[in-house]
């Protein structure tokens, strides 16, 4: 049995564990059954804001009339965008996979792995072993079991993002991030993109204000058909027939070139062999205590797969504190997170940090909320926005920031600057002590602040 210091099973988010422990002087063995990279790499985050880009350059044409620039997008060579998108990706994938085999000292296993015990893994007949195992091994798209769809070329994330073809019309199975952002993407660039949404409202997670206006907003471009589920799935003359059930069993069908499901993840723990170890999972995710660490010692899991948050910023957050604490200061401390943002790269944008307002109540917090919308700022008038808005929410008796959200134009960048005031602790006043650039969009933020202000005083 081969042994080494390290395992890390993924190249994702275990990337930043693996590689830097291997320059440390570590025996290091990654293991990788897929592309290398992950799914933010191959299959998430870059390949669909590389899609993204272009389909939001392509509807700031659309409207640009509003501005008195008449003009239209003449074609799109979408085969182009997608291959540009996916040699891209294979060529950093390739380059990492290059650096691992010709590293000595670093081993390699492009195969599946299976735990066979606690700290026992068969990789390709082979077992090996290590005094540290980490497993980064992420999730895939959630399938549900509806009628008739195992039969079809339907598409997940994966394959919408390497799809040659626009369909003339696309249906779209799900309201979240991914649905939003793949079928915006889509419908820019010159499909007609149809939604099926068992909620009433898009981005049901979102503070719900935000989750309203989005919904109300999105709309507007696309077709969304909201309390409905899909039932059955037929594929016929190459074409999806998809039947849909209301609430009150009222049924209906909708008919589509292809057939986009997005409808959540699962994580990849399933597939490890844990049941021949003592790691515990709860609802599929691998179950770690404030360590980051299994319920076997010396196992740790981060990412997806231990499902405290499902981004690529907090699984490198993850990696990188278990590779300082661990590796660089050798000291076992508890993971502290700072307060986690994201964004859903969509139209409208958003970008949020903190507790939403729907939290704040839960938890009984007497808070205090400033809302500016984009219109009411120099630059929203230059820019003539119609919708979109920033919400803050503040600590009624300290007046420290404790959540941030934002629908509008440029959300996740705009986003950054409450990052920081909530990590830091920023008060209403902290964040009206600063000039803020004028012209800029961020003084739609101090316009919230000083509505926020005016409730204090």
């Amino acid at each position: 049995m081969k042994k080494y210091d390290i395992i890390v099973i993924g190249t994702g988010g275990g990337g930043k564990i693996s590689i830097p422990a291997y320059e440390l002087g570590y025996k290091v063995a990654i293991i990788e059954k897929e592309k290398v990279g992950g799914t933010c790499l191959n299959r998430g985050c870059i390949p669909s804001k590389m899609i993204i880009h272009p389909a939001n350059v392509a509807l700031q044409v659309k409207d640009s009339k509003k501005f008195g620039i008449n003009s239209k997008v003449s074609s799109i060579n979408f085969s182009r965008i997608i291959k540009r998108v996916s040699d891209t990706v294979d060529n950093e994938s390739e380059s990492i996979r290059r650096r691992y085999v010709k590293s000595r000292g670093f081993d390699f296993y492009p195969y599946e792995a299976k735990f066979i015990s606690n700290k026992v893994l068969e990789v390709n007949n082979e077992k090996i072993t290590a005094k540290k195992i980490f497993i980064a091994a992420g999730a895939r798209p959630f399938i549900p079991p509806i009628d008739g769809l195992k039969n079809t070329p339907y598409m997940t994330s994966a394959e919408a993002l390497r799809n040659r073809k626009l369909p003339k019309k696309l249906v779209v199975i799900g309201g979240g991030y991914i649905a939003c952002e793949l079928g915006h993407a889509y419908s820019s660039l010159g499909s007609d993109v149809h939604f099926i949404v068992r909620k009433y409202n898009m981005l049901v997670r979102e503070d719900s204000q935000i989750s309203q206006e989005f919904t109300k907003e999105f709309k507007k471009r696309h077709n969304c058909y909201f309390g409905v589920s899909p039932i059955k799935v037929e594929y016929k003359n190459k074409k999806f027939t998809i039947h849909l059930e209301n609430k009150k069993g009222k049924k209906s069908r909708l008919i589509g070139d292809a057939l986009l499901v997005a409808t959540g993840v699962k994580p990849n723990a399933d597939i490890l062999g844990l049941e021949n170890t003592k790691i515990k999972t709860n609802k599929g995710f691998i179950k770690v205590n404030k360590y980051m660490e299994t319920s076997v010692k010396g196992i740790y899991a981060i990412g997806d797969i231990a499902g405290n948050y499902m981004f690529r910023h907090s699984v490198n957050f993850e990696g990188e504190f278990l590779f300082q604490t661990l590796f660089v200061d050798k000291k076992r401390k508890p993971i502290k997170y700072p307060p986690m943002p994201h964004a859903v790269f969509t139209h409208p944008e958003i970008g949020s940090v903190g507790l939403t307002e729907d939290e704040l109540k839960e938890k009984n917090i007497d808070y205090v909320a400033g809302i500016n919308n984009y219109s009411a700022s120099a630059m929203g008038m230059a820019r003539l926005s119609d919708h979109g808005f920033v919400k803050l929410l503040f600590h009624k008796k300290t007046k420290k920031l404790l959540g941030a959200h934002i629908l509008g134009e440029e959300a996740a960048t705009m986003i950054h600057q409450l990052i920081y005031a909530i990590t830091f602790g920023a008060t209403v006043d902290n964040l009206l002590d600063m000039i803020y650039i004028h012209p800029a969009l961020p003084e739609i933020i101090r316009n919230a602040i000083r509505k926020a202000k005016d409730e204090f005083d």
